[in-house]
């Protein structure tokens, strides 16, 4: 073997050949010593290189294709995309929901602000008031005069109904204890998955309801970042006061419709806001209303208000009114998440209550009729039934039986 001439030599190497040729031994000592990446230095110290010879070999000339080439590094393999879990956030209508952090705090210290991480906003300090499943939950702001209205006292509990036991404390706890009684398979989903909607904090939260539901209508068909645009610009075109914070209703409604387009709007949108500002500039609609209200009074009011489905009146008295009776038949991951409870095969489509000759038909996973009957028992709290059906998909659904 050692006849074997090498393979090929560097050029400074070739053309010393003659005067000085280089001994084979030294050379591939080195190129062990150069070339060897993973020798381990402290494996055994008996057998460690002395300084002296590493300085010395790591100038001897190696031939380039001798060299072992450095590993490539090693790249990470993509992640298969998952089909990301229902949320009821990915609503329009739902506002930005300030989410609890968990890690305790010292008792001398004030608890974490709650914020979101697109609109951080201060923690709401919980109040300990009256409140009523069948009633406005959250107190409102009067859109022109900014003073506070309820339905129920805002005082605490020292008022002359201080003998009902229902609070902004305890409605929750009532109405997941109701649930559970009426169907326990419920509890697994409500133990991994806190309805923070009607939480004391969220119901501590003052709601601008001209606000409310006109981020509602802008929000309509587009994606959550460029309705905040929109509301952005349509916000900087009007000349606010301190401390105001979205135009009142009479501002909008002295503009013309196309000074609103401006912002982004489409004429039909403009039209829309307009409109409502109109509505609560001529009382037809107002917090004091909106507070005291029957439900259905309420409905009928709204969805004459053109712009507003019955979808968006009833997410409206939900996330903003904090009514705890709200049901909607109409919304699609309600209709999955209950039959997704009721042990049906989601996977696959269901027309339900037509014919298959019938144009025009929607596929359902439910019909109406069927959703109504198992929402019943519910009551008076089919608003956080609803809320724990959005969020059936993302729970272990076979540990409930």
């Amino acid at each position: 073997m050692a006849s074997i001439a090498p393979r090929r030599r560097s050029a400074r190497l070739v053309g010393s050949t003659s005067a000085s040729p280089a001994p084979e031994a030294p050379k591939a000592a080195s190129v062990v010593t150069v070339t060897s990446r993973k020798r381990k230095v402290a494996a055994n110290s008996e057998t460690e290189t002395a300084p002296e010879a590493i300085s010395t070999t790591a100038i001897a000339p190696v031939d380039s294709q001798d060299a072992a080439a450095p590993e490539p590094p090693s790249t990470p393999q993509p992640k298969k995309a998952r089909r990301r879990p229902f949320k009821i956030e990915d609503h329009p209508m739902v506002p930005a929901t300030p989410t609890r952090n968990t890690k305790a705090a010292p008792d001398d210290e004030e608890p974490a602000p709650l914020a979101t991480p697109k609109t951080p906003r201060p923690r709401q300090s919980a109040v300990n008031r009256l409140a009523n499943p069948d009633m406005t939950n959250a107190p409102l702001i009067s859109p022109e005069t900014s003073r506070i209205v309820s339905a129920l006292p805002l005082d605490g509990l020292a008022t002359p109904a201080a003998k009902l036991t229902t609070t902004t404390r305890n409605i929750l706890d009532e109405a997941c204890a109701h649930l559970i009684k009426v169907d326990p398979r419920i509890k697994p989903i409500i133990d991994a998955k806190p309805c923070h909607v009607f939480s004391a904090e969220s119901l501590a939260e003052k709601i601008d309801p001209f606000e409310s539901l006109a981020s509602g209508i802008i929000s309509q068909q587009v994606s959550g970042a460029s309705a905040r645009a929109v509301k952005l610009r349509f916000i900087e075109l009007f000349e606010m006061k301190k401390g105001q914070t979205f135009p009142h209703p009479s501002q909008v409604a002295a503009k013309s419709i196309e000074s609103l387009r401006p912002a982004g709007l489409s004429q039909r949108k403009a039209e829309y806001i307009h409109g409502l500002a109109e509505k609560f500039v001529s009382g037809e609609l107002s917090a004091r209303m909106l507070a005291e209200a029957p439900y259905d009074t309420l409905v009928e009011r709204l969805v004459a208000v053109r712009g507003l489905g019955l979808w968006s009146v009833e997410m409206f008295a939900l996330f903003a009114l904090k009514r705890m009776d709200v049901f909607s038949v109409g919304d699609l991951g309600v209709q999955r998440g209950m039959a997704a409870f009721a042990g049906r095969d989601i996977a696959k489509l269901k027309r339900a209550g037509v014919t298959a000759t019938k144009k025009n038909a929607k596929w359902k996973y439910m019909t109406d009729t069927e959703m109504e009957a198992m929402a019943e028992p519910f009551k008076p709290y089919r608003s956080v039934f609803m809320w724990y059906m959005w969020q059936v998909e993302s729970v272990d659904v076979s540990t409930m039986g």
